[in-house]
Parts: C-alpha cells; sequence; structure tokens
C-alpha cells in the first residue's frame, strides 16, 4: 500500500495527511497518479482519495467485474467516469454554454459534482473500452462523470486523458452502506479488491450522512442523486445562470 506523506515535511514521517484537498508536492502527486494508471492497464484494481469520498477504480473487464463483485452492486446500476470538465467537453454530448456552465461551478465556485450527459461513444478515449466495461459505465447513451473531484482527481484525469486510460469506478464502499471518508473505513470486501491502495486522509467533504457526489443531469438539470454540496450547488446555478435545478 502506498501512502501519501505532507508536501511539505512539517509533519512527522509515518503520521497520515489530514485531509484529501491538503497540498501534495508533485512529484509524490504524480508517483501516485502514475501507479493507479499502471496497475489499471494491467486489468488491477485501485482505491483512490477524492474529495467526496474514497473511490474504487479499474479499466478492464475483469477488474470492473471485481469490483461489482466486492460492492455487492447490482449490474442495474452503470459506475461512472472519474474526469474533469476537460474530459467532459471532450466526451459529453452538450452545448458550449452548459460545458462553460460544468466549468464555472468546478474551478471557479470550487464545488464538488458529477455530470451526468449523453455521451460520445465513439471517441477513442471510450471506443478502445471492453464492451463489458461499456455496459456497465454508460446507460442509454449517457455516462455519468465526476468533474470536480479534488486535486488528486484533477490530477488523475489529465494524466488517463493524454495516456488514453479511461479511469470507471465508483465508491469505495458496500452498496447502500454509505461512503466511505477514510481508507482504514473501506468495508474489508472492498479494500481487499484492490491491487493498490492510497492514502490521503479524510476526505474533504466527509459527513455523517454518507453523502457522495451530488449528480446533475445537465441535458435538463435534474437532480439524478442528492449528495455533498447539493444546496451549495442550487444556489449557484440559480444565481449565476437564473437556472433552477429541479
Amino acid at each position: 500500500m502506498r501512502s501519501r506523506i505532507e508536501a511539505d515535511e512539517a509533519v512527522p514521517p509515518g503520521k497520515r495527511a489530514q485531509r484529501t484537498d491538503a497540498p501534495v508536492a508533485s512529484e509524490i502527486l504524480s508517483a501516485d497518479v502514475e501507479a493507479v494508471l499502471d496497475t489499471i492497464e494491467h486489468g488491477g484494481v485501485a482505491i483512490i482519495p477524492t474529495c467526496l469520498t474514497y473511490a474504487i477504480v479499474g479499466h478492464r473487464a475483469p477488474a470492473i467485474e471485481r469490483i461489482f463483485t466486492a460492492k455487492a452492486r447490482s449490474y442495474d446500476k452503470p459506475c461512472g467516469l472519474f474526469g474533469s470538465p476537460k474530459l467532459s467537453r471532450a466526451l459529453h454530448d452538450l452545448p458550449d454554454e452548459r460545458h462553460e456552465i460544468v466549468r464555472v461551478l468546478a474551478e471557479e465556485e470550487r464545488l464538488p459534482f458529477s455530470v451526468v450527459a449523453p455521451v460520445r461513444l465513439e471517441h477513442p478515449f471510450l471506443a478502445c473500452l471492453d464492451d463489458f466495461v461499456m455496459r456497465n459505465a454508460s446507460k442509454c447513451r449517457t455516462m455519468d462523470m465526476v468533474v470536480s473531484g479534488g486535486p488528486f482527481v484533477a490530477a488523475l484525469a489529465a494524466r488517463s486523458f493524454a495516456r488514453g486510460i479511461a479511469v470507471i469506478g465508483s465508491s469505495a464502499n458496500r452498496s447502500l452502506h454509505g461512503s466511505r471518508y477514510r481508507l482504514e473505513d473501506v468495508d474489508l470486501e472492498v479494500g481487499t479488491a484492490a491491487d493498490l491502495r492510497l492514502d490521503y486522509g479524510l476526505s474533504r467533504w466527509a459527513t455523517p450522512k454518507g453523502l457522495s457526489s451530488t449528480i446533475i443531469d445537465f441535458s435538463n438539470f435534474s437532480t439524478v442523486r442528492v449528495g455533498h454540496q447539493y444546496e451549495a450547488l442550487r444556489e449557484a446555478l440559480r444565481q449565476r445562470f437564473g437556472i433552477e435545478l429541479t
């Protein structure tokens, strides 16, 4: 298991980071991101830190099947893609003004959320996925993408796009049992399914409610799931764009 340390080395050796959005030395972040991509490219499973919750991810069909089994997750519930506003713009088939809303909410308002929208399945980044993976990462030609998952997800999304390795997965918990905000709290069945586990401390948006990302369908601005910072997202959409989230 790889363990992240404080970038400024002000914390004694071995002490865990306090929160997943704390600064990380670029060489540590880069090495961890490449380790995740190397792991999943070769069929493995990784547990990664996000500002929302710890997540379990893969890329190949056997890895995605292992994730569903470990989580006891129904195949009626597709997993999603870990990305960014830039990756959403490349893959989601939305008008430019809606992509700009995604960017503003993520980069200016700094709010955590996921986007559901029609997806360009023919894009080379997705077209190379196994059929099993595509079936279980999309629904009716739409795809759920975390676009504001914190600094680790942002770095991971950039490198995954550059390397052509889609990062597919969901929160690292047994299905319907609530999110896990520390690596040490990840359920045994889920933790042991991973070949690589990264410990970056407590998730930024940890809450006793066990929430994960708020998911918004950007084709009609409807709420797919109420999660972290839902009311703040509603208010930002209302104040900045005159949009009422339903």
